[in-house]
C-alpha cells in the first residue's frame, strides 16, 4: 500500500474517549469490551510480544452508530491494549477524506483498522468485520450491483439478518478477529 496517514497521526480520540462519548450502542460495546477473553494463550503471548514494536501505530475509523464497530472494536481495543500499540480512533464524520481512502468495494464501511508505521506509511489493514461474516456482504454486492433495482433494499435487509446470524449469540467471533488481526501483525 502506497497511502499515507502521517498527518492524521496524533488527531484522533483515545479508545477510552471514544467509549465514554458513544452516544448510540455504548451497552453492546462495553458489554463485548468486558466480556473479551483470549480463547488461548498463544494468541494472548502473541499480542504481548508486540510491546516491543515501538514502530507502529493504529488508526481506527469508527462510528458509534454502526453494529459492527460495536462488536468488532472492542476486540481490537483489548488486543492493541495487550500489544502497547499506540490507538487512536478518528471518527469517520469527521474524517470522510481518510474514508475514502478506505472503501470497502466501493462504499463507506466502517470500522476500518489501518495499521502504519511511525512516519504513517500504510502497512496494512482490517475490517469491517470477520471475513466468515463479511463473505455474506460480498455476495450481496455481487449478486446486487444496481442499487436502484425494486429488490436491493429488501436484499439488503435479507443480508443483514445473515449477518446478524454469523455474529451468533455470545462472544466466539472474537476469536476469529483475533486470528485474522494476527495473521495480518503477524506480516509486519
Amino acid at each position: 500500500m502506497s497511502m499515507n496517514m502521517a498527518n492524521h497521526l496524533g488527531t484522533g480520540i483515545s479508545p477510552q474517549q471514544f467509549m465514554d462519548g458513544m452516544q448510540k450502542n455504548q451497552e453492546t460495546f462495553k458489554a463485548g469490551y468486558e466480556q473479551f477473553a483470549w480463547q488461548n494463550e498463544e494468541d494472548k503471548e502473541f499480542f504481548e510480544s508486540l510491546n516491543f514494536r515501538d514502530d507502529l501505530r493504529i488508526l481506527i475509523l469508527a462510528a458509534d452508530w454502526c453494529g459492527d464497530v460495536a462488536r468488532n472494536i472492542p476486540v481490537v481495543f483489548r488486543a492493541m491494549e495487550t500489544a502497547g500499540m499506540e490507538t487512536e480512533v478518528l471518527i469517520m464524520e469527521e474524517n470522510l477524506d481518510v474514508m475514502d481512502q478506505f472503501l470497502t468495494m466501493g462504499g463507506r464501511s466502517v470500522p476500518v483498522v489501518i495499521i502504519s508505521d511511525t512516519g504513517g506509511h500504510v502497512l496494512g489493514t482490517w475490517g469491517p468485520r470477520p471475513a466468515h461474516i463479511q463473505k455474506f456482504m460480498v455476495e450481496f454486492k455481487q449478486n446486487n450491483p444496481d442499487r436502484e433495482a425494486p429488490d436491493y433494499q429488501d436484499n439488503l435487509a435479507e443480508t443483514r439478518q445473515h449477518i446478524i446470524q454469523a455474529y451468533g449469540e455470545g462472544y466466539e467471533f472474537h476469536a476469529a478477529i483475533i486470528k485474522e488481526l494476527r495473521e495480518l501483525f503477524s506480516g509486519f
